[in-house]
């Protein structure tokens, strides 16, 4: 695909397939380890037992928490499925010699579910914590959203639109 022929939105995916690859080729074992294993922290049974958690736990503070991340994760997931299955953009292409980390979950690549709910659920609960225990949680939210890419499920524009969403149901949330 030439860039400068397909417009904008050429020039975009042009410049999300180059950082893929980049961002692939560039791969550590040690650190493949670790993304396996962050990446699964945006899993939907480790999202939703965390709201729950929060939900249930006996304190006014903790339940309001559980409230704002269960709303925030039913909104960014009712805006993930809706664009996954309108848009249906094929998972990455992985570069010659590359292989994918992960199973991928289904056969759809934009916008990241996984990025989209761990943020979700991070920022909610970051609001009603100490600035340092909710940046923490935030990196971690974040992180899980570049294990995908790392891992070849996802581009990194799958990535930053998941965000997006992620932040969408928080806003709503506060509604």
């Amino acid at each position: 695909m030439n860039p400068r022929s397909t417009g904008l939105l050429g020039r975009l995916v042009a410049h999300d397939v180059r950082a893929f690859d980049y961002l692939v080729g560039r791969r550590h074992p040690h650190l493949d380890s670790v993304m396996r294993r962050v990446t699964h922290l945006g899993d939907p049974p480790v999202v939703i037992a965390t709201s729950l958690l929060f939900l249930l736990l006996p304190f006014p503070l903790a339940r309001a928490a559980g409230v704002r991340a269960a709303v925030a994760l039913t909104v960014s997931h009712l805006l993930v499925q809706v664009l996954k299955r309108t848009i249906s953009r094929p998972r990455p292409d992985l570069p010659i010699g590359v292989v994918s980390l992960i199973q991928a979950p289904d056969r759809f690549s934009f916008p990241s579910g996984h990025s989209a709910a761990a943020l979700a659920v991070a920022l909610a609960l970051g609001t009603f914590l100490p600035l340092p225990a909710a940046l923490l949680l935030i990196a971690v939210g974040l992180l899980v959203g570049v294990s995908r890419s790392y891992l070849g499920v996802h581009y990194p524009g799958d990535v930053l639109a998941g965000w997006l969403l992620g932040m969408t149901g928080v806003l709503t949330a506060l509604i």
